[in-house]
Formats: structure tokens, C-alpha cells, sequence
């Protein structure tokens, strides 16, 4: 490599790094105190910087990044908020306000939610207390609990502030029995535990490095503006697609068939792409597994080699030198290097940080402008390692110090090597390292200061990092930074050769997903809310291409979002505008809202994610556990609809549980069955019709009743006559003879007059020394006293004695069965 000729060669040493004769000056504050970095030279000199437009601006096309894909089938979950994890009161006497961690409340939904693991240990220990069996047990020991009845007290309980909640002596018992196990063995182990997991959920939610270096990736294919992006999708990001699209400047990118996927074992966290002496890799990681494919020039991919990371990997890389070199950091501080020749070798491991001690096992590693030499990150620093050397050699290139001018609690979160071959490419060794607050560009040759730093100012952690070539000779580099939250920055770098790196212009702030809401046409609340969690889910991959163009540079922007939905933004390059000029406001065109309102109709279709966790509600398995359950998922909301719409209530009959119209069919009655003709008849409202044509075919004319069957035709008298009762209240049914003729005895009662045309039907062909006491019974049936003999029963009563063909029967049994001893009373 060429070194500044301004710089003292005994500041840079041969062979390994770190075992050098030169004395190490690592421990100055500043390399200012030793050298003064080369200023731009004047414009008369042969290495002259090229003009760099001060003006430059990157006009979008749209307000904000439209849809490219259709959303995919599977339900999106956010995942937990911070609003579940955070204690929803506050202490009084704190004066600044904290985030507490709600342990009781997280621990309280686990035992609900996942009582089989946590109770499951201590079943064994409690086994003589409780009784699995669900019959009836005649032991008398206070001590043992039914769990049958245990689990159906506690399927109705609510725990949470129910004005109807209600203890039962069986959870009092097992409160007794279980309260020294259960409040000394849950609280304190799965109580631990439940702590590490919600500290760790937090920091997940504050930072989460999962998709570091980003999930999408741009694949150039055989003609100029042609290619194939790949990115994960479904519900567990669990497949691998490759979409081909073709970019043509002036218009939207055109997607071309089909995608074609790869089902993986894991989630794919990271996905690389580089093209090495013609040959295109594509390198993917997960979660325990890395794997690494080989590209052909239709776009097919080829499996080289799948890798398992037994501690979990945290990111890859390929090497710009050799093709199909890759480098893979681990959870537990070991770099590994995979290579077609010699396979997988480990080339540094130190579980410790670099600088100070981080709890973060967050693991990085880069290719540097020599092939041998890789750069090793943290949270602390990054060290550039010698894979030739002894194992632990190497120098620090960047550490958050006074030497950066770093701020109290920066830390590392991207490393990343700019340097690649061509004629207008930024120096090789150059290297670009993000932190929450800063962007920094380091030079190999100058280790430990940066070169450039700038406050990005995004509000969340920039994990995407994207350097693209120059839109046209003799412009600078665009540099793409983006957010977890979305947010993204566009970058001008500008200093070839022996320049130093600079920005050129100001930055400029890009639209990010949330701003393309306008775009879709207005939703109920529900909707809405559901689209706005859609648009802002967190970014979790990043890719740009340029294609060739004649007129006006066009870059084509493209963002992979957590929930599988891949978004494109179209910018043109405005050059050198004027001072007073005013850049065009973006809007809306008919063709983008078309397109937002196709994808908001696929993605309402989406059947929403269960919920995580919801609160319990009461049990009616008691109350509904006889009824058998009915399928009426067309009617249930066109009913609710109508009953709505009409400002009613909603009955049974809407929700078609219920025949309303059509009748139950009547049992046909054969030739000797008087039951059925009788009920048929009280059913139609025809009972004393019915009755009249029995007397008449029974007696005959001029006839009387033979003395064996008095006892049969009172007792059918007797059904008969409670087939014209009022059973409007099911719930309450006629009383039986034997409660009544008791109290009938003392004194005769007053019949109704209302009751006597009633009882004018049936005397005629009751002997006289029992009509007394016929009288004295349909005294205490409960008759209506304006319903006329030979009336019909109404509606309500039909359908009421129709429900309840059963009791009927029961009382037909209670009046045709004798009860006492005297025959001759007929009872």
C-alpha cells in the first residue's frame, strides 16, 4: 500500500502487528502530537482533490417509500412493548423518574399462563395432599384436595381486582396446604430467573443487535439494472426469497414473477452480498447457523457450506480478496475463518472486552485493505488481529476515549470496511464505525484517531450501514445510515488518494415508512392502529442500487422492515442548485395510493397475531356444558350486523341457534297411541276438541262408562286438563297432586266462575260421588282465570309446552299412576 509521503515511515512497522522493535506509541492521548495529517493541496498541484458540488441534494419522488411487495400470509407479532414490562405506579419518593421492572405482575401471568411448568416439580412433593381421581372420595381427611374441582373453582376465579371474585373452601385449603411450598419455591427460583429474562427483555428493547449489518440485500444480475433483491420473510423470518427486479430510471422498479425461497432452521439475521473476481456470494446468518451460496449469472443460488455456532453467532463477512472467504464472530469471543481450502479455523478468542468491561457478548469482524489482516469489534473498541501471527497479537484501531472525544457511555454498534478496488474509490484503508451518538471514519494508518466525526442525530441506533459508488464521475460517494426506528441518513464522502476523507455538503435527512401514511385511504380505528404498528416496525434491512442513466442519476432505495414488508423510494440527484432556488415539493400520484390501497386490502385479509397473554374471564362451561355446540359462523355476523343496525337487542334466533319459523315435527300416531294423538291436539291448542271426539267414540250415544275404566279416563281427564296450563315460565312447573289434595281436604274451595263453563265439559261424564273431588284439584291447579274452556292455547304456551315435551310426560305418569292406598279415590 502507498503511504502520504508527509507521514514519518518510523511510525509504521513490518510483520505482525505488535511485534515490532519500534517503540509502541499507543499510549499517547493524541497521534497530533506526533504528525499533522495532510491538508487538501492547492489547485495547482497534480494531486488536486476533484470539485466537489457543495449543493448537493438527492430530491425523493414520492413523500414517502412505497410498498414493492404484497404483505405476506402470516401474522405479524410486534413482540412485547415496553409498557408490559415497566411498573405501572411509581414511587413517591423518587425525584427523578425511573424505569422499575414489574416482577409480581410478569411472575403472576407466568403461573397462570404456565402452570405445568411451574408447578410441575413440586407435584411430587405435595402428591398425598391432593386426589387425581375425579370421583367422589368418602375419606374424611381435611388434608387432601380433589384437583378436579380445584381446577374448575380456579377456571371462574379472577385474581385481578373482579368485584365478583370469590374464594371457594377448596382454594382455601390448598392456600394452606400450599403456601409454605409455593411462596418459598416459586418466589425464589423462578423469581431469579423471571428477573434475568425481564433485564434482559429491556435491553433487548432498548438495543437490539440481532439484525446488525441488515437482513437485505441487492444481487446485480447480468445486465445493468437488473437483479434480484434477497431478504427473510414469514412469520418467524424463517424463509429466504429472491425476488427478481428489474430498475429502470424514470419509473417504479418492475418485479418480475414469482420469488423463489429457502425454507432455513432459524430466524435469518444477516444476509451479505459481494461479487469477488466475477463470482457473486451470498453469505446468510441466524441464529446458531451461518451458511454461504454461490450465485450463478441467472440468478440461481448454490449451497457451499452450512455452519453451526453452538454459542450463537453475532455477525459475518466477505472478504473483498478472496472468494468465498468468510469470517464469523461468536457469542462466546471467538473469530472464526471459513475458506474452501482449509475449512474452518479459529484465528482469536477472548471472552473479555477490548478497552473496559461490557456485559454485551456482541462480537464483530471486518476484512481490512491486507488479506491476512482482519479487525476484531466490541462494545469497547476495535482491534485489527494478524491471522498469521501468535494468537492475541494485534493493534487497537478505535476505542471510545479521550482519543475519539467519545461521550460517557458510547458505545461501538457498527464496524464496517469502505475500502474496495477501483479508479474512484475511497482509500483502501479506510474503515467506518458507528456509535449511538457518532459516525467516525478511521485510517488503518493512523490508529486511535479518526479522521471525520459527526453527530448523526438519529434518534435510535444506526445498525445499517450502506457505501454506494458515485452516481456519475467526479461526484462524491453517497453513504446510506439507517436506524433501528427507520430513520434514514444520506451522506456525501468525497477524498480520493491521498485527500483526506471529508463530508461533502450537509447531510441530508430521508423519508422514512411512517411518512407514507398519508398515502392510505382513512380506516376505522382498529385498522388504523394496525397499519401504524405496520409502518413503524423496527428496520432490519437496508439495500440501494444505481442504475445506469443518461440524464439524471436515480438511486433506488429499498427497506426491509421486521415484519417481512420490503418498501422502495425512488430518488433523483438535483446538482448545484442555487441559492434561491426552492426544490419541488413530492406528492402523491395516482399510480402510489393505488398501490398503498391494493396493499392495505392484502394486508387487512391477514388474520391478526393471537395475543401474547390476555387477562382470564369467567367460566360458563357449568352453565353451557349440556348444551351441545352448534357451528354458526355465517349467521353470528350478519346477525350481530342486523340486530345493530335495527337498535335491538340480539336474540337467539338472529345467531341462528334456534329454529324460529319451521316446527318441530309431531310424532305420528299409530292406531292405539292415545299419548301422541293427545299431545299432538294440546300442541295444535285443540285439547278440548280432542277431548269431546274421545268421549264421544268412547261412550257412544246413550251409553254410560263402564266401571273398570273410570280410573283411566279420570286420570287421562286429569293430563289431559294440564295440557291447557299456562307453561309460559319453564322454570317453574305445575304442582303435583300430592301437594295439593292434601291441602284441599281441610275446606272445600270456591271454584272461580271463569273455572265453571271449564268444568261443565267434563262433569257430564264424571260419576257424581267423585265430581267433588275434581273440583277440589282444578281448585289448586294454576289456571288462568280469563282463559275460557274451549279457548286455544297461545303462542308462547305452544312453544313453551313444545320445549318441554318431557315434563308433560312426567305429569301425565304423576295423574295416571295411583299414589295412595284407597283405590276407590283413583290417586
Amino acid at each position: 500500500m502507498d503511504f502520504p509521503s508527509s507521514l514519518p515511515p518510523s511510525l509504521f512497522t513490518t510483520g505482525p502487528l505488535g511485534l515490532s522493535d519500534v517503540p509502541d506509541v499507543s499510549f499517547m492521548c493524541s497521534w497530533r502530537d506526533a504528525l499533522t495529517l495532510p491538508e487538501s493541496l492547492p489547485q495547482g498541484s497534480e494531486n488536486t482533490a476533484p470539485h466537489v458540488a457543495k449543493g448537493l441534494l438527492w430530491e425523493p419522488d414520492t413523500p414517502g417509500p412505497l410498498p414493492l411487495l404484497p404483505p405476506g400470509a402470516d401474522p405479524w407479532d410486534p413482540g412485547v412493548t415496553a409498557q408490559d414490562l415497566l411498573f405501572r405506579g411509581g414511587y413517591q419518593f423518587r425525584r427523578q423518574p425511573q424505569a422499575v421492572l414489574d416482577v409480581t405482575e410478569q411472575l403472576s401471568r407466568f403461573l397462570w399462563d404456565h402452570g405445568d411448568i411451574a408447578f410441575a416439580p413440586l407435584g411430587k412433593l405435595m402428591l398425598e395432599n391432593f386426589k387425581l381421581e375425579g370421583a367422589r372420595s368418602r375419606s374424611k381427611k381435611k388434608t387432601v384436595v380433589s384437583v378436579k374441582r380445584l381446577l374448575q373453582d380456579l377456571g371462574g376465579h379472577q385474581p385481578w381486582g373482579c368485584p365478583w371474585a370469590y374464594l371457594s373452601h377448596r382454594q382455601r385449603r390448598f392456600s394452606i396446604l400450599g403456601g409454605p411450598i409455593l411462596s418459598t419455591s416459586v418466589a425464589s427460583l423462578l423469581g431469579e430467573l423471571l428477573h434475568e429474562e425481564l433485564a434482559l427483555r429491556w435491553e433487548q428493547l432498548l438495543l437490539d443487535d440481532a439484525c446488525t449489518g441488515g437482513a437485505l440485500a441487492w444481487v446485480p444480475g447480468r445486465t445493468p439494472g437488473a437483479g434480484q433483491l434477497v431478504y427473510p420473510a414469514g412469520g418467524a423470518l424463517d424463509r429466504l426469497y429472491f425476488q427478481k427486479v428489474n430498475l429502470t430510471p424514470g419509473s417504479e422498479p418492475r418485479v418480475l414473477g414469482d420469488p423463489g425461497h429457502i425454507r432455513l432452521r432459524g430466524p435469518v439475521r444477516q444476509v451479505v452480498t459481494r461479487t469477488v473476481q466475477g463470482e457473486a456470494l451470498l453469505a446468510v446468518r441466524s441464529d446458531y447457523h451461518c451458511a454461504l451460496w454461490k450465485v450463478s449469472k441467472q440468478g440461481q443460488p448454490a449451497p457451499l457450506q452450512v455452519l453451526q455456532v453452538e454459542k450463537g453467532a453475532t455477525g459475518i463477512s466477505l472478504s473483498p480478496h478472496l472468494p468465498g472467504e468468510l469470517a464469523i464472530c461468536s457469542r462466546s469471543g471467538a473469530i472464526c475463518l471459513w475458506t474452501p481450502q482449509d475449512g474452518l479455523q479459529q484465528i482469536y478468542k477472548d471472552p473479555e472486552t477490548l478497552v473496559f468491561r461490557d456485559p454485551s457478548p456482541w462480537r464483530w469482524a471486518d476484512f481490512t485493505a491486507h488479506p491476512r489482516v482482519l479487525t476484531v469489534g466490541d462494545r469497547t473498541g476495535v482491534k485489527m488481529v494478524d491471522t498469521q501471527g501468535p494468537q492475541g497479537c494485534g493493534l487497537l484501531l478505535f476505542r471510545g476515549g479521550a482519543e475519539a472525544s467519545c461521550q460517557k457511555g458510547e458505545r461501538v454498534l457498527l464496524t464496517q470496511y469502505l475500502g474496495e478496488c477501483g479508479p474512484e474509490c475511497l482509500h483502501p484503508t479506510l474503515h467506518l464505525i458507528c456509535t449511538q451518538f457518532s459516525l467516525y471514519l478511521v485510517d488503518e494508518r493512523l490508529p486511535l484517531v479518526p479522521l471525520l466525526k459527526w453527530n448523526h442525530g438519529l434518534p435510535s441506533a444506526p445498525l445499517l450501514a450502506r457505501l454506494l459508488p458515485p452516481p456519475r464521475t467526479g461526484l462524491p460517494r453517497p453513504l446510506l445510515l439507517a436506524g433501528q426506528g427507520g430513520e434514514l441518513q444520506l451522506l456525501h464522502i468525497a477524498g480520493e488518494g491521498a485527500s483526506t476523507p471529508r463530508l461533502a455538503g450537509p447531510p441530508q435527512s430521508l423519508p422514512s415508512r411512517s411518512d407514507s401514511l398519508s398515502a392510505f385511504p382513512p380506516l376505522e380505528p382498529k385498522s388504523q392502529w394496525r397499519l401504524q404498528e405496520r409502518l413503524t416496525a423496527p428496520a432490519i434491512g437496508l439495500a440501494a442500487a444505481i442504475p445506469p442513466s443518461a440524464n439524471t442519476p436515480v438511486l433506488s432505495l429499498f427497506q426491509l422492515s421486521a415484519a417481512g414488508d420490503v418498501f422502495h423510494q425512488g430518488l433523483h440527484l438535483q446538482a448545484d442548485p442555487g441559492p434561491d432556488s426552492s426544490a419541488p415539493t413530492a406528492s402523491w400520484t395516482p399510480q402510489a395510493t393505488a398501490s398503498c390501497s391494493r396493499w392495505l386490502k392484502a394486508l387487512l385479509e391477514v388474520p391478526p397475531a393471537p395475543p401474547v397473554w390476555a387477562a382470564p374471564t369467567f367460566s360458563h362451561r357449568r352453565l353451557l356444558g349440556c348444551f351441545e355446540p352448534q357451528k354458526a359462523e355465517g349467521k353470528a355476523p350478519e346477525g350481530l350486523r342486523t340486530a345493530m343496525a335495527k337498535g335491538r337487542l340480539l336474540q337467539l334466533r338472529d345467531l341462528g341457534l334456534l329454529p324460529t319459523e319451521e316446527r318441530a315435527p309431531a310424532p305420528e300416531p299409530g292406531p292405539e297411541d292415545e299419548l301422541s294423538e293427545r299431545l299432538e291436539a294440546a300442541w295444535e291448542g285443540q285439547a278440548a276438541a280432542w277431548w269431546e271426539r274421545r268421549r264421544g267414540s268412547s261412550l257412544g250415544p246413550g251409553k254410560q262408562p263402564k266401571r273398570h275404566k273410570r280410573r283411566t279416563q279420570l286420570s287421562n281427564t286429569f293430563s289431559s286438563l294440564s295440557g291447557r296450563l299456562d307453561l309460559s315460565d319453564a322454570a317453574s312447573p305445575p304442582p303435583s297432586p300430592e301437594r295439593t289434595l292434601p291441602a284441599a281436604r281441610p275446606q272445600p274451595p270456591v271454584t272461580p266462575p271463569s273455572q265453571e263453563s271449564t268444568q261443565e265439559l267434563w262433569a257430564r261424564a264424571v260419576p257424581s260421588e267423585r265430581q267433588q273431588t275434581l273440583r277440589d284439584y282444578m281448585a289448586e291447579l294454576p289456571l288462568r282465570g280469563d282463559a275460557p274452556g274451549g279457548a286455544s292455547v297461545p303462542s308462547s304456551q305452544t312453544s313453551s309446552v313444545r320445549a318441554t315435551p318431557s315434563r308433560q310426560r312426567a305429569a301425565v305418569r304423576s295423574g295416571s299412576q295411583p299414589h295412595c292406598k284407597k283405590p276407590r279415590m283413583g290417586f
